[in-house]
């Protein structure tokens, strides 16, 4: 059997890394290991974050990283703060660009707003105006998407229908095109 302790510490941080719910069978897989020793290696993970502020939390078939017990309420209750709040004019910027522009990644928004944008995706992702999925071209990377939410709350089926749609997509596209190229999470450059 592998060392125990190797297993939970590289499971803390694909479950980290993740950010949401892991499959046994794919964390395994990623570990290199059989399915029984990840579980052992998840109790081991267990006691080590035991007083941390996050525990994975465990069903039959996955498992996830989560704010323990002790520490939810006071997450829950500023989260509940933030999602009172206006979600600005970097909120309103990153929604037109997701609308406008279609499924896009944050290294995309990122440099059509010259800014960092974690924040205020995780922000939207919260409020349910924005949807993450897997980037097919790239695993690496998530795609940012309206929700139906989003769009019934706009009055909209469909984003063609937007205010300007037929003059503003032009224009975001020769913007791009005209910038210089941006450089990706891996380092390579690319012209979109």
């Amino acid at each position: 059997m592998e060392n125990q302790p190797d297993i939970a510490a590289r499971a803390h941080a694909f479950l980290f890394s993740e950010g949401g719910e892991v499959s046994y069978r794919k964390l395994a897989t990623l570990l290199e290991c059989k399915e029984a020793e990840l579980k052992a290696a998840l109790d081991e993970l267990s006691k080590r974050l035991e007083g941390s502020g996050v525990s994975p939390i465990r069903t039959e078939t996955a498992v996830s990283l989560a704010t323990s017990k002790e520490t939810s309420e006071v997450v829950r209750a500023a989260h509940k703060k933030e999602l009172e709040r206006d979600i600005g004019d970097a909120g309103l910027e990153v929604l037109a660009i997701v609308l406008y522009m279609g499924p896009s990644t944050r290294t995309r928004i990122d440099y059509i707003r010259g800014v960092n944008t974690s924040s205020t995706l995780r922000n939207l992702l919260a409020r349910g105006l924005l949807e993450r999925t897997e980037n097919p071209e790239d695993a690496r990377e998530y795609l940012y998407r309206p929700t139906v939410e989003l769009l019934a709350y706009l009055g909209v089926k469909d984003t063609r229908e937007l205010p300007d749609y037929a003059t503003i997509v032009p224009e975001l596209a020769t913007f791009e095109q005209q910038s210089e190229p941006f450089q990706t999470n891996d380092g390579s450059r690319t012209d979109t």
